[in-house]
């Protein structure tokens, strides 16, 4: 209840900043004001549940190439900007009027933004605030941690009820995820889970608490985590990604190198003066 109280303020905050800064886009960047080193990934297509046009994707791709240098970025909150909304996937109205040749090209476009979102620097986290179907949670699974609203009742992948396959990662990144009994019963059933469901199963790592949302939820362990060493972040994100490509030994060796980068910086040696003085430390990223 207290982080719910917390988190009010913060977000009438961030729709102001939404309301003068971009909202002519479909995708787009924005700092939440209030908390430094968090910054939103939003999705803007409200008359379209944020349905994955070509334009959408574009805008996407951009922002997520804008990001990846941005060292003041040290969590990103993939989120909609319409409340009880997240993305239902790909814009299947704009679909019928595409040529073959368009649609691989939007797939390939598609898999590469997923690849950009899913190597980012830093920790993400998806704010599932409404339907997560097909391509929609193929986004969510390409980004670190996943939170759903407590109200969410449709999440998964559809596909095959479509006649078609997941085709952005879901057979994937969901077996990774969930091992390949539970990815095969999601997608051969293609059936919806609910926020509680998708909790057990696995498949989202947090559910917000009735009276909040997801973007709360997101917000409140954005700051448990960006109070913490951007570097160590970076590292420990890498590490881990690394770990499922790496034999025992060889991933390690490269989490002892990762170690050992992080020992001469400035925000290390903060850490140690800071513990002495019985203080926070102050982290700058060096």
């Amino acid at each position: 209840m207290l982080a719910t109280k917390f988190l009010r303020p913060a977000r009438a905050v961030y729709f102001r900043g939404f309301m003068s800064a971009a909202s002519s886009k479909e995708a787009f960047l924005e700092p939440l004001e209030s908390h430094p080193g968090i910054t939103c990934l939003s999705l803007n297509r409200p008359q379209s549940k944020n349905a994955i046009s070509t334009t959408l994707l574009k805008e996407l791709r951009e922002s997520l190439d804008t990001v990846h240098f941005d060292k003041s970025v040290r969590v990103l909150i993939l989120r909609s900007t319409t409340p009880g909304s997240f993305c239902a996937g790909a814009d299947l109205i704009e679909r019928r009027t595409m040529s073959q040749l368009q649609v691989s090209k939007f797939l390939a476009d598609l898999r590469g933004a997923l690849g950009k979102l899913e190597s980012l620097p830093m920790p993400t986290i998806a704010a599932i605030d409404g339907p997560a179907l097909g391509g929609g949670l193929e986004l969510s699974l390409a980004c670190d941690l996943r939170i759903a609203g407590h109200g969410v009742t449709k999440i998964g992948l559809p596909e095959t009820a479509l006649g078609i396959i997941p085709g952005a990662g879901g057979t994937q990144r969901a077996t990774r995820l969930l091992g390949p009994a539970k990815a095969k019963d999601l997608i051969f059933t293609a059936r919806m889970l609910s926020a509680p469901e998708a909790l057990e199963w696995g498949l989202v790592d947090y559910v917000s608490a009735p009276e909040a949302t997801a973007f709360d939820r997101a917000v409140e362990l954005a700051a448990q985590i960006v109070k913490n060493a951007p570097l160590a972040l970076r590292a420990a994100k890498q590490s881990i990604s690394r770990s499922e490509d790496l034999a025992l030994e060889a991933g390690l060796d490269f989490e002892r190198a990762s170690y050992e980068t992080l020992l001469s910086s400035s925000d290390r040696m903060e850490a140690l003066v800071a513990f002495k003085e019985k203080r926070r430390p102050v982290f700058k990223g060096e």
